[in-house]
């Protein structure tokens, strides 16, 4: 068994992983960059090595520091996580040279299944269905434009190398595939350092079903049933289940044997998916489904896995690692009940799913009936750095709708502040009627978007049960009794009234005795504003300032700026240039992402203040507009 295992990775994976290899009984140790020097994942490991500067390539990505961390620390084998390192078949190779053990799969397989061509062309000559699509090496746009018009409108670009949706686009329309194109190529080689990509027919009614395999070293191979991974935004998953609703027996058995097939195919050891796509319009159906990829790592979403097999997928990956058989067999493994898992995310679903950034003053989940992966505690940031993942919520239950309703429970008991976030989203979404009757696919936020992200106002509750809140928040300094919002006046007690700013106007609440009810919380941030956490929804109400107010009037009609830290990739108009409402304006890159900064008007640019290349703050000022009476005259 191994000895000292050290953890490439960050985070809520790196946190599991130890808990695992700690009951284990295995030493564990840590890495981090600049970022994340005070994490939990840091504090939890028996010893911590930094790598670098917050980047991942100065720190998680940097193979050469990352070895260096293990040999100076004993360890004997690495855990790669998922993302960064744990698919790159340099590292599995650089680690067998230093002679320690590299807990994935060969760098052959790494190589066979990593890059999505590849992967296709050896599925479809070993009988595994593909989707049709263009897997070829000229790439130029004009060659991928035709491929593209041969395939038939709307299409997937896709990046050959990594996933999590960095490097795709989908294209309605032949003439936006040039700028999709670039942007796909773009993101790919910011993410993975390289932006070959490949087209594929896009389903209209897309299924992501994916197979759990596992391989040892001894020739045995099994998988461990299906997961349903199709809600999702941005081609990335949000919810996530098992076993798949409306999978029949003899589908799974078939889907099955095909991944184990796909997996023997590439002498594949430890854990790895399968990832297919099913054209659900008529239902799931045999003949309609298709090989997409294989990811050959250990996913985010196996604790649903674990959750109905009774596994521990991790302590499999050790056991393997360190040469031993799997520890069931095929006829083994059973599926008891369902587990669904979400992703709990920093991220505002009333603006795309912008990612959030900040302190998270407020961060509780209860877990007495849920399973919570986290990497972070009260009291963390959030950086622009990394994945805007919070925390991942499992639950498991005899019956579908029985999990749905106890992890929806537990979210809207759950207490976040300090960074927006999609818990109330999520809670929708669970509790949706077409969720609970199982007609999901990748469509489905888009197409229920009115009702998961309803963009509805603060309501008058939130601003009373704010201002019974601050009563009680302002606590006397040195029994001052100038500083209680108690309403005292020498000639009798006054009515209480607090302002605040709705919709940018003021507003006055007056104080009727309310009581916080008992599932909700209150909590004053640092910027001044209150947090009315109620049912998994956080309203941030801003107590009125006079002075803020007068500064802040008309302040930001004039400009665009960048509402979350960044690189600007691209900077699309010049001065003097004349606008449209929704044009865009400079693209920026942040939490792995791209982001357009598109105009919210008509309008004259007067100046453009950044340059591509340019590191911004949150804030800042991309593109002035001309005034509206500077114009006329």
């Amino acid at each position: 068994m191994l000895k000292t295992l050290l953890i490439a990775n960050r985070g809520e994976i790196a946190c599991r992983v130890m808990r695992t290899a700690r009951r284990m009984g295995i030493r564990t140790v840590a890495v981090y960059s600049d970022a994340d020097a005070r994490a939990l994942h840091v504090q939890m490991a028996d010893a911590a090595v930094r790598l670098g500067p917050p980047p991942p390539r100065e720190s998680y990505l940097n193979i050469g520091a990352v070895l260096d961390a293990a040999k100076g620390t004993g360890a004997d084998a690495i855990h790669p996580g998922y993302g960064f390192l744990s698919e790159n078949a340099e590292f599995a190779e650089a680690c067998a040279r230093a002679g320690i053990a590299f807990v994935g799969p060969p760098a052959g397989a790494i190589r066979a299944m990593g890059l999505k061509d590849r992967a296709k062309a050896l599925m479809a000559r070993s009988g595994v269905p593909v989707v049709p699509g263009y897997l070829g090496d000229d790439q130029s746009t004009d060659h991928l434009a035709a491929e593209a018009a041969k395939i038939g409108y709307p299409v997937l670009i896709k990046a050959v190398a990594g996933g999590g949706g960095k490097g795709m686009r989908k294209v309605e329309a032949a003439p936006d595939f040039a700028a999709a194109l670039e942007g796909a190529k773009r993101e790919a080689k910011s993410a993975f350092n390289d932006d070959k990509v490949l087209l594929e027919k896009y389903v209209s009614r897309p299924r992501h079903i994916e197979v759990q395999v596992f391989a040892d070293t001894h020739g045995n191979a099994v998988h461990l049933f299906e997961r349903d991974c199709s809600l999702q935004r941005r081609h990335q998953k949000v919810i996530e289940e098992a076993p798949a609703p409306g999978m029949s027996e003899a589908m799974r058995k078939s889907i099955g044997e095909a991944a184990v097939k796909a997996a023997k195919a590439v002498n594949y050891v430890g854990a790895g998916t399968i990832e297919f796509i099913a054209d659900a319009s008529e239902g799931l159906r045999s003949d309609r489904v298709w090989f997409m990829e294989m990811n050959t790592r250990l996913q985010v979403e196996h604790p649903v896995t674990e959750a109905i097999t009774g596994t521990d997928l991790v302590e499999w990956q050790l056991r393997v690692a360190s040469g031993e058989r799997l520890p069931k067999m095929q006829d083994d493994l059973v599926i008891h009940g369902r587990a669904i898992e979400v992703r709990l995310y920093a991220e505002d679903p009333d603006t795309g799913f912008l990612p959030s950034i900040g302190k998270l003053e407020r961060f509780s989940i209860p877990d007495d009936k849920v399973r919570v992966d986290t990497g972070v505690r009260e009291c963390d940031m959030v950086t622009p750095f990394y994945d805007p993942m919070i925390a991942k919520v499992i639950a498991h239950a005899d019956s579908r709708e029985a999990t749905a309703a106890k992890l929806s429970d537990a979210l809207a008991h759950t207490f976040v502040a300090g960074v927006k976030t999609n818990n109330a989203f999520l809670i929708r979404a669970l509790r949706h009627k077409d969720f609970l009757s199982g007609e999901v696919d990748t469509g489905f936020i888009a197409r229920h978007g009115h009702d998961l992200i309803p963009h509805t106002a603060a309501p008058a509750d939130a601003y009373r049960m704010a201002a019974a809140a601050l009563t009680r928040m302002a606590v006397p300094k040195q029994n001052d009794p100038w500083a209680v919002y108690d309403g005292f006046r020498n000639s009798g007690q006054a009515a209480q009234s607090f302002d605040f700013l709705v919709d940018g106007k003021r507003k006055g609440v007056a104080l009727p005795g309310i009581q916080v009810r008992r599932n909700a919380e209150v909590q004053q941030l640092a910027n001044g504003d209150v947090a009315v956490m109620e049912d998994g929804e956080t309203w941030l109400v801003r107590p009125y300032d006079p002075f803020e107010a007068a500064e802040a009037a008309g302040d930001t009609a004039d400009r665009v700026a960048t509402p979350m830290p960044g690189k600007i990739i691209q900077v699309l108009v010049k001065p003097g240039e004349t606008v449209k409402k929704g044009q865009a304006l400079a693209v920026l890159e942040a939490m792995k992402m791209e982001h357009t900064l598109a105009a919210p008007s008509d309008a004259d640019v007067s100046t453009v203040e950044v340059q591509p290349g340019d590191q911004v703050p949150d804030g800042t000022v991309v593109v002035r507009f001309k005034q509206q009476e500077q114009k006329a005259a």
